[in-house]
């Protein structure tokens, strides 16, 4: 995977948010040719306070006065979904790019808000990390591509988590205000089955569930999504930890590491209070999304079928299986996911190359998770409307 063209400066980035995502995109801003980390904001005073110190930048408890900072180029949103909206317009209005978590808003109208108000403003809008940027993702979208395989007809991807139980704010389990499985993790399959099948799905339909009243919740999920080019997509997610989708991939966790099932911590629902359980998600928040990895990232199992060939994971590449057998493609594991994001997000300020996940494909994936909410509460098929194709 080639790095981008170095720009005519580096990219100073500010990270609003330090919880387990915004905590993960600060090494690999560190670790960036292109890019350095320009300031952090927090709400925990402590925690930004200790961010600061350790790589000798400002910290600040306003992101508005943050983005006042002649040196802030672009601003990594990692605050609560509900709040996207509103940091990003502080951001497009004073011209600065914007780089933010999925899902990208809480609603398609705060979503739209946002992809006009960079255009108006001239500036880049990126909405990742999702997994669809994992370089064995990249790669299945490669040889696809290539069409020695065939025209892609199936994806499906199977994630089974105990993602329901560790530690929460109240928010990350209401789906009215972005949270719950589908919305948090349901995007990234949603991305990665639109990257895989050409972008441009055309319905959705799904069953949802909430099936412990103690944790209240979407925990789980079944959707299909037809597309245009006659692909057929399921993405199946349950986050409620009792099988583990690593018994099907290798002992592989989500970020690249061994974990036989004896090793594995799982979690389970407690009757801790909201302050105990804000306390153990911010501790978890240290270690959750490593810098780095000795394997492949690996978001559960994915099987891409195209008409003379299937594709799925290994733990540090592709199976590529045909009438020949099966052969594997090696993947170099040197860069973490999140640095690919940044590389871009530095083509695209540089003018190198337009984003894929720009803000109409973060869109594109926030309306499979709406239709995939609707399908389920009326049972009904969802046409959609504000797909875009995958482009290169």
């Amino acid at each position: 995977m080639e790095q981008p063209d170095p720009p005519a400066r580096p990219v100073s980035i500010a990270v609003a948010g330090l919880g387990a995502a915004g905590r993960a995109f600060v090494p690999a801003i560190l670790a960036h040719p292109h890019c350095r980390l320009a300031a952090v904001a927090d709400v925990d005073r402590e925690l930004r306070e200790v961010i600061a110190r350790e790589h000798d930048v400002p910290s600040f408890a306003n992101i508005d006065v943050m983005l006042a900072q002649d040196d802030v180029h672009a601003l990594y949103i990692a605050t609560p979904t509900e709040l996207h909206a509103q940091h990003a317009a502080l951001a497009f209005a004073k011209r600065k790019h914007v780089l933010v978590e999925k899902p990208m808003a809480v609603s398609l109208g705060e979503a739209r808000a946002m992809v006009d108000a960079a255009k108006a403003a001239g500036v880049a809008l990126i909405v990742g990390h999702s997994h669809s940027h994992d370089l064995p993702i990249r790669r299945m979208r490669e040889l696809i591509e290539g069409g020695t395989l065939g025209a892609v007809r199936m994806v499906n991807t199977w994630c089974f988590t105990d993602w329901m139980y560790r530690p929460r704010r109240a928010e990350e389990l209401d789906v009215s205000r972005g949270g719950g499985a589908l919305n948090r993790q349901g995007a990234h399959q949603f991305d990665i089955v639109r990257l895989l099948c050409g972008g441009n799905a055309r319905s959705v339909r799904a069953m949802t569930f909430d099936w412990d009243a103690r944790r209240s919740g979407v925990g789980a999920h079944s959707v299909l999504i037809a597309f245009h080019n006659g692909a057929a997509a399921t993405a199946v997610y349950n986050g409620y930890g009792h099988f583990s989708t690593m018994d099907l991939c290798f002992d592989m966790s989500e970020w690249g590491f061994v974990q036989p099932r004896a090793t594995r911590a799982v979690h389970r629902a407690s009757n801790a209070s909201s302050d105990a359980e804000l306390r153990a998600k911010r501790e978890r928040a240290r270690t959750a999304i490593p810098a780095s990895a000795p394997h492949q990232p690996f978001f559960g199992l994915t099987v891409v079928s195209c008409e003379r060939g299937d594709i799925r994971q290994s733990p540090d590449g592709l199976l590529v299986y045909t009438h020949d057998g099966v052969s594997e493609i090696p993947l170099e594991p040197h860069r973490s996911p999140r640095e690919l994001v940044l590389d871009e997000l530095c083509n695209a300020i540089a003018g190198v190359a337009g984003p894929l996940h720009d803000g109409e494909w973060g869109m594109a994936t926030l309306e499979v998770c709406a239709a995939a909410l609707e399908s389920s509460r009326t049972g009904r098929e969802i046409e959609l409307t504000l797909q875009v194709p995958w482009r290169r």
